[in-house]
């Protein structure tokens, strides 16, 4: 029985894909515990910089500015938004952006959507925990 030269290869061809595809699932998990220092799923200045929360004090007259896609929330005191350019910060715990000097709400998760000068100023001693990066006075 004689087997025509384009079945040959396809078969051949069938046979290298499938120990390919057996290949890869056999050595695929050998490259340590998933989220260990082997093969972390997030480098540790990601979780520092996006992650966690931090805490700034700021003194009354200070500016806090976000970065992109930054988080803040007053927890002590009170704040002014600073909007240089008129778009607003977005407090999304009430559903609403807050304009220039708009007071800021006590424990209220306020986003600034750009780097472009956004953020709080201190109208009073406050404490504000804030994440994704921003620029300090």
């Amino acid at each position: 029985m004689s087997v025509g030269r384009g079945k040959l290869t396809l078969m051949v061809l069938l046979a290298v894909v499938a120990l390919s595809f057996l290949g890869y699932a056999a050595f695929a998990g050998t490259g340590g515990d998933p989220g260990g220092s082997d093969d972390p799923l997030v480098t540790r200045s990601f979780v520092d910089q996006y992650v966690q929360w931090k805490v700034a004090e700021l003194n009354t007259g200070q500016v806090l500015r976000g970065r992109a896609g930054s988080e803040l929330i007053l927890r002590r005191g009170q704040a002014a938004v600073v909007d240089p350019t008129g778009n607003g910060v977005i407090d999304l715990t009430a559903g609403v952006d807050i304009f220039a000097r708009g007071e800021v709400p006590a424990n209220h998760l306020l986003v600034i959507p750009r780097e472009d000068g956004r953020g709080i100023k201190a109208e009073s001693p406050v404490v504000v925990m804030y994440r994704g990066g921003a620029v300090l006075p």
